[in-house]
């Protein structure tokens, strides 16, 4: 018999989550906004509150914008949730956040598993996220059981829960900034009356280049801001930087300047395009 798993969120990473998952497991999910649940409706059962999907399942997957939406869907459904059922937490929620979750898995005798991804819409569709992972060792076969799944690739990170956290927002700083980094690399070629074509030609095949950097050229080149992961995300998750540099005392100084320059692509309108959109950040 399958085991069944909750997949609370079913955004840009968490439909294809579930629809992965439903391979292997009998899957429930349910969504803030239900029409995005719904069209899961064909390879899991669609539910109407938080604590229905978690009722009898045995593993409870959240893949939600932050901490505090990840910890109020969980208060919402924790009278279905069953005394030793395993959470496993894919959403970036940053230091602070992993301790309160973490805390609330103790009080209602859960199994945490601190697991952030690397990787957006295409990977987790393909099955192919990176999974980030902290947590006892205990229950790591049940939890590798959920992580082949979705992804290609676990790093076990630590025993210690909150650890995985902390490497995904060292992990981010970097795609952040190249983002940013293509971003204004393209603006400043054509702003110099250069084709912004030719600096994706002069990077092409050298130690500049990358899959990331390309998709990313690609879709500011074609003015495609279909979201993989959007400016609101970004932004969100460079405050996360930000905030765990104060408390450790840290100057980041590229983070920050990115940071503001989300905020005003949002402002200008672009919030839900992918973080891509800090191109049109360029002008005001």
């Amino acid at each position: 018999m399958k085991k069944r798993a909750a997949v609370l969120g079913t955004g840009i990473i968490g439909a294809p989550v579930a629809r992965n998952l439903a391979e292997r497991f009998e899957v429930r999910v349910w969504n803030r906004t239900p029409g995005k649940a719904d069209e899961l409706a064909d390879v899991a059962g669609v539910c109407a509150t938080a604590e229905e999907a978690v009722t009898g399942a045995d593993i409870v997957v959240t893949v939600l914008k932050d901490g505090p939406a990840v910890l109020e869907t969980m208060s919402a459904a924790a009278p279905g949730l069953a005394r030793g059922a395993l959470w496993v937490q894919l959403s970036t929620v940053g230091v602070t956040a992993v301790g309160e979750l973490a805390a609330f898995a103790g009080r209602h005798g859960l199994t945490f598993y601190d697991a952030p991804v690397q990787g957006t819409r295409q990977p987790a569709e393909s099955g192919r996220l990176v999974i980030i992972a902290a947590g006892p060792e205990s229950g790591r076969p049940e939890a590798e059981a959920v992580f082949s799944a979705i992804g290609n690739r676990t790093v076990w990170v630590s025993t210690e829960v909150g650890a995985a956290s902390r490497l995904k927002l060292a992990l981010n700083t970097l795609v952040l900034a190249l983002t940013h980094g293509t971003a204004e690399s393209l603006a400043i070629a054509e702003a110099l009356g250069v084709d912004p074509r030719l600096v994706v030609d002069v990077v092409a095949g050298g130690p500049l280049d990358s899959m990331f950097f390309q998709g990313k050229a690609a879709a500011i080149l074609a003015g495609d801001y279909t979201p993989a992961f959007s400016v609101g995300n970004a932004a969100k998750d460079a405050q996360l930087v930000v905030e765990a540099a104060e408390r450790a005392g840290v100057e980041m100084d590229v983070t920050a300047a990115g940071l503001r320059r989300f905020e005003r692509a949002a402002e200008q309108g672009h919030r839900d395009k992918d973080m891509a959109a800090s191109y049109l950040a360029s002008t005001s």
